[in-house]
């Protein structure tokens, strides 16, 4: 590069020293006899001829730096002897010293100074700051830039605010955010001018503050009846309301000293008020005997008599009827006298769940007797109340029912049976039962050899029980065959059918050879038969073949008895002629290590003598014999 030795620039600690010089025209001063020389000819071309101070000059126009006669060079290059450029987001600049380049605002170069040297390296990047850093109980709002200047604003959530002003946060040309000295605290909530009007209601204020959301008072009032004989009144209220000048009218009783606390609700905070007041008495009132019932609770009922003397007592008396729609015998009947002085009086009744009652409350006492009627349906019981099921005879059930003793209940049961070794059997039956029973049982009508989930619930109870069980496999259904009786003849070929697995997996089929005098004595479960080559087979019979039962195809086989071929891993040997034997299908069904077997006679053989395949092996023996001896006599001669 032409612009000499790398020293002859600006070291990095003097550039900064130059920058003053860039608000100076870039001028070059005339030499001496100089006078007569026409100094706007000599002008670059990108140069402007001006007049200051009675002396022509040559100035670099607008977009241009350089002395004006020799060098105006693009501000976004420096040129010494050859085009060195600064790179982008930069302006290049020249001074008697050499040329050095400076970042644009928003950018900074990689050698953390705003100046450096041309082609060393060096480049600018655009500043950003990243996400914005989080302020405690705060979210950040609207739009932001992390450039340079960028602004992020936040805003307290709700309950804080931020007493100093808006809380802001500023992308400094350091690449950092200039976090805000302000903070959101929490806003304590004030109640003042707390008032009694009406006798019974109180209202109040709170002080100004940026809540939005609905607010959740506590009221808690004590009072002392003005006549010893009475109880104290001791109440706790809620009020959730959004209004910053909330009222409340409450229940209170006449002629009572009464100390009220309100307070906010947790988690927020607040200073609470404290009132004290009296409510007018009502001595001079006459008891007009009205009085309503509303419901509380679900099972209590409030009593609200509209006006009484002080100290007066009343007695009310109840008539409680329960009724399920579900159950024709089922009735919950009480009556009981409920005597207080309080004008308003809570009372608790003992209802079962999942009924509905008519309850109907009198006021005695008085020549006018009046009445009121309310209709009220308890719900469900949350508890479950079926415990201790268990299982016997295989498919019975027996439960523990956690309810009055003789009343009667209904159960909803709903059954899913499955068999893992058959993918298209399922089981699903729904049903109930009702009993009056503590310790109920039922029977159900289930498959052999199947897995089961049972669910049962009470209709009073919202929780089901749920229990698995098993039920066993029991006797496939009997082989179907044709039943053959042979003296001394050949026998035919057995044709074996698939049988249907209702009672269970079918494992295997196997054909059994007997002698004829053990057929009335053969338990068809025994496995005691074994293969023909064993020491006892010709007294105690032997397995001549077995056929598991995925091989055996769904329409049909035949075997030939004696057919001298392996089924499994029983041999089938030929039957010895003039024996009497008894042959026996016997299919087994096996699962969770429980096996059952069924069986059928197929054929009685009485001075048995060679089958049809063992006489057409025996005729091609002879007359392969007959031709071996005919060729060695022709061969003689």
């Amino acid at each position: 590069m032409a612009r000499g030795p790398r020293g002859a620039g600006f070291p990095p600690g003097r550039l900064l020293s130059l920058l003053p010089l860039l608000s100076l025209a870039l001028g070059v001063p005339r030499a001496p006899g100089a006078d007569a020389l026409d100094v706007c000819a000599t002008c670059h071309e990108h140069a402007t001829c001006l007049q200051r101070g009675g002396k022509k000059m040559c100035i670099c126009k607008y977009g241009f730096v350089g002395n004006g006669r020799t060098q105006c060079i693009d501000k976004n290059e420096c040129q010494f002897g050859a085009t060195v450029v600064c790179g982008n987001h930069t302006s290049c600049h020249n001074t008697l010293g050499g040329f050095y380049c400076i970042c644009l605002e928003g950018y900074r170069a990689t050698n953390n100074n705003k100046v450096f040297i041309p082609n060393d390296g060096t480049f600018c990047t655009e500043i950003n700051c990243g996400r914005p850093p989080e302020v405690q109980h705060a979210v950040l709002v609207g739009n932001h830039s992390s450039r340079l200047g960028g602004m992020a604003h936040y805003v307290c959530q709700e309950g804080f605010e931020s007493p100093g002003g808006k809380i802001t946060s500023v992308c400094t040309e350091k690449g950092i955010w200039r976090t805000s000295t302000l903070s959101c605290t929490e806003i304590i909530i004030e109640i003042n001018d707390v008032s009694v009007f009406n006798n019974t209601c109180v209202r109040w204020q709170i002080n100004p503050g940026r809540i939005n959301s609905k607010i959740v008072y506590v009221i808690y009032i004590k009072g002392q009846r003005l006549d010893p004989m009475e109880t104290v009144h001791e109440e706790t209220v809620n009020l959730t309301t959004d209004n910053r000048t909330p009222k409340v009218c409450l229940d209170l009783y006449q002629g009572t000293n009464y100390t009220m606390h309100i307070s906010i609700a947790s988690p927020r905070r607040s200073v609470p008020a404290i009132i004290e007041f009296q409510t007018a008495g009502d001595d001079l009132l006459e008891d007009d005997r009205i009085f309503n019932i509303s419901v509380l609770n679900e099972a209590c009922l409030k009593l609200n008599r509209h006006s009484r003397k002080v100290g007066s007592e009343r007695m009310y008396q109840f008539k409680v009827l329960g009724q399920r729609r579900y159950l024709n015998n089922f009735y919950h009947a009480t009556s009981f006298n409920f005597t207080t002085r309080e004008q308003t009086a809570v009372v608790c009744l003992d209802l079962y769940p999942a009924t509905e009652y008519t309850v109907n409350v009198t006021l005695l006492g008085s020549p006018e007797q009046r009445s009121v009627q309310i209709t009220m349906t308890t719900a469900p019981a949350v508890k479950q109340t079926i415990s201790n099921i268990s299982i016997f005879n295989e498919t019975c059930l027996r439960w523990r029912s956690m309810k009055t003793a003789d009343i009667e209940e209904m159960y909803l049961f709903h059954i899913w049976g499955q068999r893992w070794y058959q993918k298209e059997f399922a089981q699903e039956m729904v049903f109930n039962i009702t009993a009056s029973s503590q310790a109920p049982e039922t029977c159900l009508d289930l498959r052999p050899g199947t897995n089961y989930s049972v669910s049962i619930q009470a209709l009073s109870s919202e929780l089901p029980a749920v229990i698995s069980l098993t039920t066993q496999i029991t006797e496939p259904p009997l082989p179907e065959v044709d039943f053959f009786t042979v003296h001394g003849g050949p026998l035919p070929r057995l044709r074996l059918r698939k049988a249907k697995e209702k009672n269970g997996p079918i494992s295997s089929y196997q054909v059994l050879v007997l002698p004829l005098a053990l057929q009335s004595t053969f338990v068809c479960d025994s496995e005691e038969a074994t293969s023909f080559f064993s020491n006892a087979s010709g007294a105690d019979g032997y397995v001549t073949a077995e056929l598991l039962a995925k091989d055996v195809p769904d329409d049909a086989m035949e075997i030939s008895i004696g057919d001298r071929l392996y089924y499994g891993k029983y041999y089938n040997a030929p039957l010895k002629i003039g024996n009497d034997y008894c042959i026996i299908l016997r299919i087994t069904s096996e699962w969770n290590k429980v096996r059952r077997s069924s069986c059928a006679v197929w054929a009685q053989v009485k001075d048995s003598s060679l089958t049809l395949q063992q006489m057409v092996g025996v005729g091609l023996g002879s007359l392969a014999v007959v031709i071996v001896l005919t060729f060695l006599s022709f061969s003689a001669v």
